[in-house]
């Protein structure tokens, strides 16, 4: 045998390299999560959402060196290697010197809590508009007010906004999100947290858009009227049992994930689903020409309208 064999460390011709930077872009990812499982106060989210600016940077100085180097062209790029392994130094020297990314950072710790409170003065109705970007919106009856609200928040969402004015008898009631907040959301972070009781001092048509989230809304004894309910994607839990004096106009519409409404026994209820549903589960209520009613529809003075429409995944309609 001859001596004269060497190590061929470039592929043959045949054999083409295949880019190294996404398997260890991969891998850094991975490993950041791996360190979260291991340490739990760790937000490997936390991490990305502050530095991925750094790879982008690192990346681009990676092309440029592989750019300005001499010679044949590469077969493989080594300066975005090169800056793919600069990023996990700089991942180990700011954790090394205490940077741990905790969950409990100023991202999720340093929350907002705002009180306020809206009397009824002489309004004879109400049209309520709320609008929330993301979060959880829990709505109540038992105020003696027209509101108390409860706004638990990132200090970076800005503080909500409650507006209140009457013309005509009529009392038009705003809560918006203060715009020039910066509402961000990721994986590990606490979103926003409201907290409305209504009072049932007068009728109310209720408007709710909810970007993303939960909406959990406890209508039971409340004198709503009408409901437009629109949420981008999440779960919505309505309760719409209790009496009724007057019909309510009910209209839940969005991608929402999951559905489910709890509906009144002795109110007659009938429910209208369209669009992108995955799937109904009922509970006494019957499907009658292509609609869900109860056994008192059309026998009591007032009456529940439900449509349900959207890409919603699941509605679970109950009656209690």
């Amino acid at each position: 045998m001859g001596s004269n064999a060497s190590w061929n460390t470039n592929p043959g011709p045949g054999r083409p390299v295949r880019p190294i930077v996404g398997p260890l872009v991969l891998i850094v990812v991975g490993a950041l999560f791996l360190y979260a499982d291991w340490k739990p106060g760790f937000s490997a989210w936390r991490v990305l959402a502050t530095y991925w600016p750094l790879i982008l940077i690192f990346l681009g100085l990676g092309r440029i060196w592989d750019n300005t180097r001499s010679g044949a062209p590469q077969k493989y790029s080594s300066g975005l290697s090169i800056g793919v392994l600069a990023f996990v130094l700089v991942m180990v020297v700011l954790l090394w010197h205490g940077r741990s990314f905790s969950r409990t950072d100023r991202y999720s710790s340093a929350m907002r809590h705002t009180w306020k409170t809206v009397e009824l003065g002489g309004a004879k109705s109400v049209r309520a508009d709320i609008e929330m970007a993301s979060g959880e919106l829990t709505i109540n009856g038992g105020s003696a007010n027209l509101v108390d609200a409860k706004f638990d928040q990132p200090e970076s969402a800005g503080e909500p906004v409650v507006d209140y004015s009457q013309s005509g008898g009529v009392g038009e009631l705003e809560i918006s999100q203060d715009k020039s907040g910066v509402n961000i959301t990721y994986p590990g972070r606490r979103d926003s947290d409201w907290n409305l009781r209504l009072g049932s001092g007068a009728p109310m048509e209720l408007k709710i858009n909810l970007g993303a989230g939960q909406g959990n809304l406890n209508l039971r004894g409340l004198p709503v009227t009408k409901l437009d309910l629109n949420i981008g994607a999440g779960q919505v839990n309505a309760d719409l049992t209790g009496e009724r004096k007057q019909d309510l106009n009910a209209d839940i519409e969005g991608g929402v994930g999951e559905a489910e409404i709890r509906l009144p026994r002795n109110v007659g209820v009938v429910v209208e689903a369209s669009g992108g549903i995955g799937s109904i589960d009922t509970r006494g209520l019957k499907h009658e020409n292509g609609r869900y009613v109860n056994d008192a529809y059309g026998t009591t003075a007032a009456t529940i309208h439900l449509k349900v429409q959207g890409g919603i995944g699941r509605i679970s309609l109950t009656e209690e």
